[in-house]
C-alpha cells in the first residue's frame, strides 16, 4: 500500500481539529504537502528536515488504559510508532511498526478505523533535530496481549488511564500527548 501527496491531503482533510494548535498544524502540514516537498525520511535522522511519522496509541478499552513507551532517544514517554518509509501508506507503517515494536497485530479502533485521529507538527530534540509531521492512529488491544516490546528503542512500557496521563508532568511526555488524550476522550464519548 503506497500513498501519494493527494492521498495524504485526503487523510488530513478527514481530521477534525481539536483546538487552534491542531488547526494550525493541519494548515502547516497541508502547505508542506502542497509544496511537493519530499514526504519521507531518506537518511537518519534528519534528511529531509521535515518528514512523515505514524504514531499509534494502543488502547485496552476494557481496562480503560492506553500504552505509553519510554523512548530511549527522545527521553520521553510516547505512543509507539515510527517513520513512514518511502512510498509507504501511513496505515501500513502502523501495521509494520506494531509488529516490530510490540509483536502484536494492528487492530484499528472502532472510534477511528484505519484513519488518523490527530495530527501534530513537532520539532524534535537533541542531535539531528528535524520536524516530524505525525499522524496519530488508535488501536485496540488487550493489555495482556502485549508481552514483549523492543528494548533497543524503549526502556519501559506503562498502561495508564487518561486521567493518569493528564496527571503526568508535560515535560516527561510527548509535547502533544495531553491534547491527544483529551481529544481521544471526546471522540470516545461521541464515537
Amino acid at each position: 500500500m503506497t500513498t501519494t501527496h493527494a492521498e495524504l491531503r485526503g487523510l488530513l482533510e478527514d481530521i477534525e481539529p481539536w483546538d487552534d494548535l491542531e488547526r494550525t498544524h493541519l494548515q502547516t502540514a497541508g502547505e508542506w504537502i502542497a509544496s511537493g516537498a519530499p514526504l519521507y525520511r531518506t537518511r537518519k535522522p534528519d534528511v529531509p528536515a521535515t518528514h512523515l511519522v505514524a504514531y499509534f496509541v494502543v488502547l485496552d478499552k476494557l481496562r480503560g488504559r492506553m500504552l505509553l513507551v519510554a523512548h530511549r532517544k527522545a527521553g520521553l514517554w510516547l505512543p509507539t510508532g515510527g517513520h513512514v518509509e518511502p512510498g509507504e501508506h501511513p496505515w501500513a507503517t502502523v501495521v509494520r511498526e506494531c509488529a516490530e515494536e510490540l509483536r502484536i497485530p494492528a487492530v484499528a479502533a472502532t472510534v477511528t478505523g484505519e484513519r488518523p485521529l490527530f495530527l501534530t507538527v513537532t520539532r524534535t530534540r537533541g542531535p539531528g533535530e528535524h520536524t516530524d509531521v505525525s499522524l496519530w492512529y488508535v488501536l485496540d488491544a488487550d493489555a495482556d496481549s502485549v508481552t514483549w516490546y523492543d528494548e533497543e528503542e524503549f526502556t519501559a512500557i506503562r498502561w495508564l488511564t487518561p486521567d493518569e496521563v493528564l496527571a503526568e508532568p508535560p515535560a516527561t511526555l510527548d509535547p502533544h500527548l495531553h491534547r491527544f488524550t483529551r481529544k481521544l476522550a471526546g471522540a470516545s464519548l461521541h464515537g
